[in-house]
């Protein structure tokens, strides 16, 4: 988890960058000129269309993935309503987005996982899942690779990896 924080935090800090302006005492401009802050980038969250487009992504995501014989038993016995709101608070936290992600570090929460077999042509069938499903919403190809990037970004801690 540590890894995918602190990608999380440089994320969200190049976003908030410039996002404030204030005065300085003594300036050589006019006191009724201000300078215009650059606006932030939007961040991922806010480019795929926020709370409501990622709750739409993660429902159609696990459509596919449970329907899918490749990686749909690992999802056997899963309260999929509380799987799709930890999912949805996941993403909308690694997106850019509110942090409302309340679960295990995601090493912790896929230990189980990787003891039944988890690997990575299983993460692979999941972000096929993931770009799918964003494109099926209009997702631009440019946000679908972002998105896989972000993902890509945390598969060492889900598949349980030694840390280089």
């Amino acid at each position: 988890m540590k890894k995918s924080l602190i990608f999380l935090s440089a994320f969200a800090a190049l976003f908030l960058a410039g996002a404030g302006t204030s005065a300085i005492a003594g300036s050589a401009q006019p006191a009724e000129t201000k300078v215009a802050a650059e606006e932030p980038e939007p961040t991922l969250y806010e480019q795929l269309g926020g709370e409501a487009a990622v709750k739409a992504a993660v429902d159609g995501f696990y459509v596919k993935v449970l329907a899918d014989d490749r990686v749909n038993g690992f999802f056997k016995g899963v309260d999929m309503d509380r799987q799709r709101a930890m999912q949805t608070a996941f993403l909308t936290f690694a997106f850019g987005g509110p942090n409302h992600y309340e679960g295990k570090d995601l090493r912790a929460a896929h230990a189980h996982l990787v003891v039944k077999g988890l690997n990575d042509t299983h993460f692979d069938v999941i972000l096929e899942h993931l770009g799918a499903t964003l494109k099926e919403l209009g997702v631009k190809d440019e946000l679908i690779q972002h998105a896989a990037d972000v993902a890509n970004s945390v598969r060492g801690d889900i598949l349980g990896k030694e840390k280089k």
